[in-house]
Parts: C-alpha cells; structure tokens; sequence
C-alpha cells in the first residue's frame, strides 16, 4: 500500500497511485452481500451488495429477505457460525435459478455479531466453480471437542486439489500458522508471500498452487470455542486485489496495521502513520456502527478514502467489522 492511495493522513491529502490496469485479474469472489435485520419484520434484507454485471440476480436478491434459518443467510444467522455451499441444486439456497444463469456455484455466509451478542449483519460470498480458479476460503475452528488445536470445517479450494487435501489433515495449536495466530491474539492477521514464509505451516503446497498472500480473521467466538476464516489468494484469480488491516484507536480516529496488493505488493513503512478521522470513509463509519458494508460504486463515492481508491482503479470495497470482547477492535477491508 503505497503512501499515496489513502488520502487522509490525519486528514490531509495526498497525491493518488498510478492506476491499476483494467482486468489485470478475474477476482475469485464474483459477489457480496451485506444482509442486515429489518426491526420491523425480524427478517434478513439486502443492505447493499456488489453483483458486478450480473444484473438479473442483483434484481432477484433485491425481492428477497430472509428468516432465521432461511435461505444461506438465514442458516448463517440461526447457527451463528459461517456456513458454506457448495452446489445450489436442491439445497436450502434460495436464488438457485438466478445462480446458475451466472454461473454462481458457491456461496459462504458470514454472521456478524456485536460483543454484547447482537445481530449486526450477515456477510454472503458468492464464487464461481470452473476450471481456471485458483485460492482457497476456509472456515477453522477450535477449542472444543477438537482440544487444543484447530481443524478445518469445511473450505472451498478452486482448482487447488492438492493443497485441499493438505489442509483438510492439518491441525494448528493455538498461535502456530495463520488460523492459530488469529486463534490465540482475537484480531485479523495478514501474511504475506506465503510459499516462502516460515510462519505460513503449508508453505509447499501453497507454492505449488500459486497461493500469494492470505488474511483471517475471528468470525464469532462461542463457549464451545472460536471460528477463524481464512481467504488465501492466488495471483491469477485473487480473492480480492486488495486487503487491508485499519485497528480501531478511539471513536474518532483509525489507524492502518497492516495491508498487501496486487499491483503493489507489500506496504511501505510509512503507511504505520496512516491515520484516518471519523466521518472521512467508509470503514469509520463501519467503526462507529459496527454493520459491514458494501460500497458497489468507488466512482460515485465523496468520500475521501473511496475517492483514492477510485483514482487508483479499484471498483468497490468491502469493509467488514470484527468485534472483540470488548468490542470493536478493528476493521478488515478487500477491494475489488
């Protein structure tokens, strides 16, 4: 992340980045969603979302909402713990038909839940199943049944059979590879060129499958243990083109932690004093609400942050919240 693309150092601004080159990569995720409760009739309805060109099933989930249980957002919200489908045909999934004229095969749903326990959204991914993707989503959990470690619960690989099959026989204790350091520290961690990274436990095989760099986070802490997703990207079809880590100082301010790119690989070391000030983007609002949101449109955007972003040729944003115990402790962001 270079100094140039945030346009807020504690709210002054800065001049932007080259622009990213169109359709320098097809991103694994083909779709998000942010459902949230409607008070009113206790059901799911879609806050906003990112469907790209797929107008047709933009137009059905906007008819839609959800019931506990309903529907993939509906069973993620009754469970409170991400689920994942594969394959729409004859399942729960609502939108099969819409799905399958875009090709959509595989969705993961994500709850958002606040530290006292409330329902703040449900987060939907929404991936392509064909022959030329390449990145792995996984749920892990652990501290249960499972002891002292932490197993894979169900993932989506793409074309990446060999790496699957390690993961599935892998276990990590708490603070070893990527899931264990989020699993023992509560907050998202981000690793970066994970073939040659000694940190990253399935270094090999990530190599062989053209894995790059990979972000987790804690999706929902229960007393039977903690959940930990992980989306590890590929230079070919990438899960998105950008991650971000922004730590939550206070109600007004945030600060950049950490971030990787497709264009531009690691952060400089002056990105550690990227601060950015309520009311400047979207992810302080996300801080201050704790709801995750879309943002479909970066162009339209007046806001400061989502205005850099467009000028450095990022199409839409992702900001999703992560709550701690005590509360909100930081905000994860992907661009597309």
């Amino acid at each position: 992340m270079s100094a140039g693309f945030v346009t807020g150092l504690k709210g002054t601004d800065a001049a932007p980045v080259a622009p990213a080159p169109a359709g320098s990569a097809r991103a694994f995720v083909r779709a998000t969603e942010v459902w949230t409760l409607d008070p009113s009739t206790n059901r799911l309805t879609l806050a906003s979302a990112f469907h790209g060109s797929m107008t047709g099933f933009a137009q059905v989930s906007d008819q839609e909402s959800f019931g506990m249980g309903e529907g993939l957002p509906g069973r993620a919200w009754q469970l409170r713990a991400p689920v994942m489908l594969k394959g729409f045909r004859g399942s729960y999934f609502r939108r099969t038909d819409a799905a399958e004229r875009e090709g959509l095969t595989v969705g993961l749903a994500i709850p958002v839940f606040s530290h006292r326990d409330d329902l703040m959204g449900v987060v939907v991914f929404l991936c392509g199943d064909d022959a030329e993707h390449v990145g792995a989503i996984e749920i892990w959990h652990g501290g249960d049944e499972s002891g002292d470690t932490m197993g894979l619960v169900d993932g989506y690989f793409g074309t990446a059979a060999h790496f699957e099959w390690i993961s599935r026989r892998t276990r990590f204790p708490k603070g070893m590879g990527l899931p264990g350091q989020v699993w023992a520290s509560g907050r998202p961690q981000l690793m970066h060129d994970l073939g040659n990274s000694r940190r990253f436990i399935r270094s090999e095989s990530a190599e062989k499958a053209g894995l790059t760099f990979g972000i987790a986070f804690p999706v929902t802490s229960h007393s039977t243990g903690t959940t930990v997703l992980t989306l590890l990207s590929a230079r070919g079809t990438p899960i998105a083109r950008r991650f971000e880590i922004w730590s939550v100082l206070d109600r007004r301010w945030m600060k950049f932690r950490d971030g990787v790119c497709e264009l531009e690989g690691t952060p400089s070391g002056h990105d550690a004093e990227l601060l950015v000030r309520d009311g400047d983007c979207v992810l302080t609002r996300v801080a201050a609400t704790g709801v995750p949101e879309v943002v479909a449109d970066l162009s339209g955007s007046t806001d400061i942050l989502e205005r850099a972003a467009a000028r450095a040729g990022f199409r839409s944003l992702v900001a999703l919240p992560v709550h701690g115990s005590d509360g909100l402790s930081d905000v994860v962001a992907w661009y597309f």
